[in-house]
């Protein structure tokens, strides 16, 4: 029942269908500085009951609203109008985005209440900090920390409408396709502003195939037949670019990327503001979502940890938006997972333990590769760990400041240190693909980069006199880690890299002085 459901935390099904759904009955508005939000809803409303809306800032105002009815959308595209085509001439495309104008402005001035606009974007790191010297313990600046740069409710609701305007581009062709966002954004480890990842599904062709195995006779469509699916995909995501670029409004800079090894389109979406990346169904990316979605939901400390971790990385340079050899925000994440597996008692329970708890429903066999787990969150035992993050956050770069990289991986099905299977510097074992290392593309002395940092980091908050720093109004706890070790600290750093080949060392701290000028722009400009 909804009761039900509503009492306890959802599944990862359940709130995806819940937000398409609500995705389905929305519309983005573009309206002008000047707005009578009375107005405006008092007109939108002879349309049909207009259950929820919010106002954001993306070139101008904009305000997205949820109506009860999906008939209402139909009632609403009825009375509106087609822009004239003085200078320009429109394809017409009817849409969910529209431009709200007032046509004597002056008259309607009057005194305008401020609109209260949703934050689409997360505060600089300097300001952050600012925040984190107020807190009283490391604990409550961690929590700040994932306040200021999780999404928040009305981003979720922008990432699964820019979903929903691209399905109804695919539906054009493919009238069962729906178009779901995973990875960060739906996996409660997303940050504000960050690109949404979406996939094309067809559907369940496997339910289709069993339809008709009842019965004396067979029926089934003719379809076009290709050598490959990859050859399929690249089809259909190239005619979908095209619709994008062609006729989709505000879909810009459109990019077909057709011989990655996961094809996909990338586009930007002006309406919402996001960077959009289109490829066709990957089973694995959603299990991989719905399992940190479990681990994020199972333990408030889980998401606090993991939010630090990857700004502190960002900081000082350990982690890149551009592909190259640095560990990824997913390792990094992995890299968090395993810690808390390592816990004792644990924080979180192993892939092999929440397998054990996975009923039928939960059995998922994809490519040869045993995807199951437990959806029911109801069903996981709660942890007996009681260790506050001040303590996990020191524990972290102590752990992964002395871990044996040389010798063992990381491996998340066990919640144990595995025997390396290859050389690679870094192996993260992928959680499904179980012969694929999630950080293969990490190199050396990045990876002693990060040991090095892990270390400083540690030295920083064991030798840490909050109360003393409080008084001199220093950064402390968490501030001061997420401010770039200087070069006044080099010498310190060399007594803390005993251990490390000393080939790396020089690049090392090169790389830390090239670090440091660039890693202040860049976590400014993130």
């Amino acid at each position: 029942t909804d009761a039900e459901v509503s009492t306890r935390k959802k599944t990862f099904a359940e709130v995806q269908t819940e937000r398409l759904d609500q995705a389905e009955r929305t519309v983005l508005i573009k309206c002008p500085s000047k707005l009578n939000e009375e107005k405006l809803l008092q007109y939108l409303s002879s349309h049909g009951d207009v259950k929820s809306h919010f106002f954001f800032e993306n070139r101008g105002i904009n305000a997205l609203i949820e109506f009860s009815e999906k008939g209402s959308i139909a009632s609403l595209q009825d009375a509106v109008g087609i822009p004239s085509a003085s200078e320009h001439h429109v394809v017409p495309f009817k849409s969910r985005l529209f431009t709200f104008t007032l046509k004597n402005p002056v008259s309607q001035r009057g005194e305008e209440a401020p609109l209260h606009l949703s934050p689409q974007c997360h505060i600089p790191v300097k300001d952050l900090i600012e925040k984190l010297c107020l807190a009283d313990s490391i604990s409550s600046q961690m929590y700040i920390l994932l306040d200021e740069h999780q999404l928040t409710e009305e981003s979720i609701r922008l990432r699964f409408l820019a979903c929903s305007l691209v399905r109804d581009f695919t539906c054009a062709y493919f009238p069962d396709s729906t178009v779901k966002p995973f990875g960060s954004s739906v996996n409660t480890f997303g940050k504000l502003g960050s690109d949404v990842d979406m996939f094309l599904d067809f559907g369940d062709t496997e339910k289709h195939a069993t339809k008709m195995k009842k019965g004396p006779f067979e029926m089934e469509y003719q379809m076009k037949r290709l050598p490959s699916e990859r050859l399929a995909t690249q089809r259909i995501l190239s005619v979908i670019g095209d619709c994008l670029d062609n006729f989709g409004p505000g879909c810009v800079n459109v990019q077909k990327i057709l011989n990655a090894r996961c094809p996909l389109v990338k586009f930007s979406h002006q309406p919402t503001g996001f960077q959009c990346d289109l490829s066709v169904s990957n089973s694995i990316a959603i299990r991989s979502s719905e399992l940190l979605y479990i681990y994020g939901c199972l333990d408030s400390r889980v998401r606090a940890l993991v939010f630090t971790i990857r700004c502190w990385a960002r900081v000082h340079g350990l982690t890149n938006s551009a592909p190259g050899t640095w560990i990824t925000n997913f390792s990094l994440t992995m890299m968090v997972m395993f810690f808390l597996q390592r816990r004792s008692p644990p924080i979180i329970p192993t892939l092999d333990q929440l397998k054990g708890l996975a009923d039928e429903k939960d059995k998922h066999i994809i490519g040869g590769y045993d995807c199951s787990f437990v959806s029911d969150l109801r069903k996981i035992k709660p942890t007996k760990n009681t260790e506050t993050l001040d303590e996990l956050l020191s524990e972290f770069f102590e752990y992964f400041g002395n871990f044996d990289f040389r010798k063992n991986s990381i491996n998340l099905r066990k919640g144990k240190e595995v025997n390396k299977p290859e050389s690679s510097p870094l192996y993260i074992w992928n959680p499904f693909e179980q012969d694929l290392n999630i950080s293969k593309n990490v190199n050396q002395p990045q990876l002693e980069k990060f040991i090095a940092m892990a270390r400083e980091s540690a030295w920083i908050l064991q030798k840490e006199d909050k109360t003393q720093q409080m008084i001199d109004k220093e950064p402390w706890g968490l501030a001061a880690l997420l401010i770039p070790f200087g070069k006044s600290n080099s010498s310190k750093m060399k007594n803390r890299m005993k251990g490390i080949g000393s080939e790396t060392i020089r690049s090392l701290l090169d790389s830390l002085k090239l670090n440091n000028a660039n890693s202040q722009q860049k976590a400014v400009g993130k």
